[in-house]
C-alpha cells in the first residue's frame, strides 16, 4: 500500500473496535469520542504530510524492496546522510505538534526496523523468532502502521520480581504454551495513544530474574484484539475545550493506558521472545532499540525544549520584563540549554557507530548524555516560565470574555501587554504559557520528560559504569608520570 494518507488512518480506526474504557464506560467509537477526535486529526496530518509536496521528499523515500514511498523510519541507515535523513523525519513531525507529541508514528517504526536489522540477535535462540522479527517489519513498513508499545510492569511490589507478585500473572505472562502460539495475562503500562493506534508491541527493558521466565516475552497484536483490555487514566482534557483557552490541551492529549490482557492469544508468527529471559534481558543492547529510538527522542525533545524557551522569551517580551538582567540571565540559560542539545544531537549524528552488519547507529554517549539532561533541562524550562509569567498565568479571561461587547472596555483596557501587544495577544500566550505549564495537560509533558526512558538516576548511574568501562582516564597517569620524571630529574 505505500504511505498513508490521514483519511485512510481514520477510516482505519472507524472500522476497528477495541476494548476501549474511560472513565469507567466503555467506549465503542473511539473516532467519535470528544477526547480523542482532535488528537486522532493531530496524527492523521502527520500521514498526509507525507503526501506534501513540501514534505514528501523529506520524511520519505521510495522503498527498494516495494518500489513505493515509505517513511525514512523504516530505512536502515547505512550512512551519515541516511542518519540526516531520519533526523529530519523527526523534525519535521515533532514541530508538528511542537514536540508535545512523543510517541508519534515514527518512534515505534524507528524501534520495529532497528529490532528487524538486528534479527540475527533473536536467532540465535530460534529462527522463528527472527522470521517473525523480519515479516512483522515488512507488515508495518508496506502498510504504514502506527504502533504503541507497552514495556513496564505494574507499579505493584517493586520489591518484588514478576513471579514474587501475590497473584502470578499481576505481570504480563504466558498462561498457557500452545503448538499454534502461547496464551498470555497479566498487564503491561504505560500504552500512549493506544486507544488510537493500529498495533501494540509488547517487550521489556532488562531486569528479568531467574523464576521470570513465564513474563520474559515479546510479542506484537492488533489493538483490537479479543480479550485485550485497554484501561485509559484520566483525560487532561475532555475534548469539549476552547482551543483559545486551552491551545494545546485541546489538540495534543496524548492518552496512556494500562493494557490488560485477560487469556489472550498470541499467534505464533506473532511472537519475537517466548519465555526466555537471557534473551528478553539483553533484547535492548543488543538490537539498538535503546539507541536507534533514542535519537527520536532527543530530536523531539530538542524540540519541546526550544518551544518551552521561546514561549519563555515571548512571555517575557509581551509584558516588557525582558529587559530586566535577571529576567535575561534566565532565558540565556534557557537558549543555552536548547543549543547544547541542540550540539550534542550533531555530535551523535557526526560521530555515528557502525554495528557489524553495516548499520549505522548515532553514538551512544551523545544520546545518552541527552537523555540525562533533558529530563533537568525540560522542568527547568517550565519552572522559568512560571517565574516569569507569574500572578499574570493565573489570571487570564476566557475566550468567551472577549466575545462579550459589555466587557470589551475592560479587556481590552485591563489585559493589554507592553506597547503593541494587544490584550487577545497577550491573553492568548499567557493561556498558552499556562497549558504548558500549570495545566494537567503541561504536568504531564513534564512527568513525561522525566522518565520516558525509565529511572533518571539509573540511566545517569549506569552510564558513568558503562563509561568507565570504555574509558581508562589517562591524563591522570600522564600527570602522575610527567610529575615523577620532573622530581627524578630534580633529584
Amino acid at each position: 500500500m505505500g504511505i498513508r494518507t490521514g483519511a485512510q488512518y481514520i477510516d482505519g480506526l472507524k472500522t476497528r473496535h477495541p476494548e476501549v474504557w474511560l472513565g469507567g464506560k466503555r467506549v465503542d467509537d473511539v473516532y467519535n469520542e470528544d477526547v480523542f477526535r482532535q488528537p486522532i486529526h493531530e496524527i492523521a496530518k502527520l500521514y498526509d504530510m507525507q503526501h506534501d509536496p513540501k514534505y514528501e521528499e523529506q520524511i520519505t523515500y521510495v522503498c527498494e524492496d516495494t518500489g513505493e514511498r515509505t517513511s525514512h523510519a523504516f530505512k536502515v541507515p547505512k550512512t551519515y546522510e541516511d542518519l540526516k535523513a531520519r533526523s529530519t523525519l523527526f523534525e519535521v513531525f515533532a514541530r508538528a505538534t511542537f514536540g508535545t507529541m512523543g510517541r508519534t508514528p515514527d518512534f515505534l517504526n524507528v524501534t520495529i526496523t532497528a529490532m528487524a536489522s538486528n534479527s540475527w540477535f533473536l536467532d540465535q535462540y530460534n529462527t522463528e523468532w527472527a522470521t517473525n522479527m523480519i515479516n512483522y517489519y515488512k507488515y508495518i513498513r508496506d502498510n504504514d502502521l502506527f504502533l504503541t508499545h507497552a514495556i513496564i510492569n505494574p507499579q505493584n511490589d517493586r520489591s518484588k520480581a514478576s513471579h514474587e507478585q501475590s497473584d502470578e500473572f499481576t505481570h504480563l505472562g504466558v498462561v498457557e504454551d500452545r503448538p499454534d502460539g502461547v496464551v498470555v495475562r497479566g498487564a503491561k503500562m504505560l500504552a500512549t495513544l493506544a486507544p488510537i493506534t493500529d498495533e501494540v508491541i509488547i517487550y521489556s527493558f532488562p531486569g528479568f530474574k531467574p523464576g521470570d521466565e513465564k513474563h520474559a516475552v515479546a510479542f506484537a497484536l492488533p489493538i483490537d484484539t479479543p480479550g485485550l483490555q485497554i484501561i485509559c487514566r484520566e483525560p487532561m482534557q475532555d475534548g469539549t475545550r476552547s482551543t483559545f483557552d486551552h491551545p494545546l490541551a485541546s489538540r495534543f492529549e496524548e492518552m496512556d493506558a494500562l493494557l490488560v490482557f485477560n487469556d489472550v492469544f498470541v499467534p505464533k508468527d506473532r511472537i519475537f521472545i517466548n519465555q526466555n529471559i537471557e534473551a528478553a534481558n539483553l533484547l535492548y543492547p543488543k538490537t539498538g532499540i535503546g539507541q536507534q529510538p533514542a535519537h527520536q527522542s532527543g530530536v523531539r525533545g530538542l524540540v519541546k525544549l526550544q518551544f518551552a524557551s521561546e514561549v519563555a522569551a515571548r512571555v517575557a517580551d509581551s509584558i516588557g520584563v525582558d529587559g530586566y538582567l535577571n529576567v535575561q540571565t534566565q532565558l540565556g540559560e534557557l537558549m543555552q540549554s536548547v543549543e547544547t542539545i541542540r550540539a550534542l544531537l550533531r555530535v551523535s549524528e557526526y560521530e555515528y557507530e557502525t554495528t557489524n552488519s553495516g548499520e549505522v547507529m548515532p553514538a551512544a554517549t551523545a544520546l545518552e548524555t541527552i537523555r540525562g539532561m533533558l529530563p533537568k533541562l525540560y522542568p527547568r524550562a517550565i519552572e522559568v516560565i512560571q517565574i516569569i509569567g507569574a500572578g499574570g498565568l493565573l489570571m487570564s479571561p476566557t475566550g468567551a470574555d472577549f466575545l462579550n461587547p459589555e466587557l470589551r472596555s475592560v479587556t481590552e483596557k485591563y489585559y493589554v501587554g507592553r506597547e503593541g501587544i494587544t490584550s487577545e495577544e497577550r491573553v492568548q500566550l499567557f493561556k498558552l504559557a499556562w497549558d504548558l505549564s500549570g495545566e494537567a495537560f503541561g504536568q504531564r509533558l513534564l512527568q513525561y520528560e522525566r522518565y520516558y526512558s525509565g529511572d533518571p538516576l539509573r540511566r545517569l548511574g549506569r552510564f558513568y559504569s558503562t563509561y568507565k568501562r570504555q574509558n581508562t582516564f589517562p591524563m591522570v597517569d600522564e600527570a602522575i608520570k610527567g610529575a615523577k620524571d620532573l622530581e627524578g630529574q630534580l633529584t
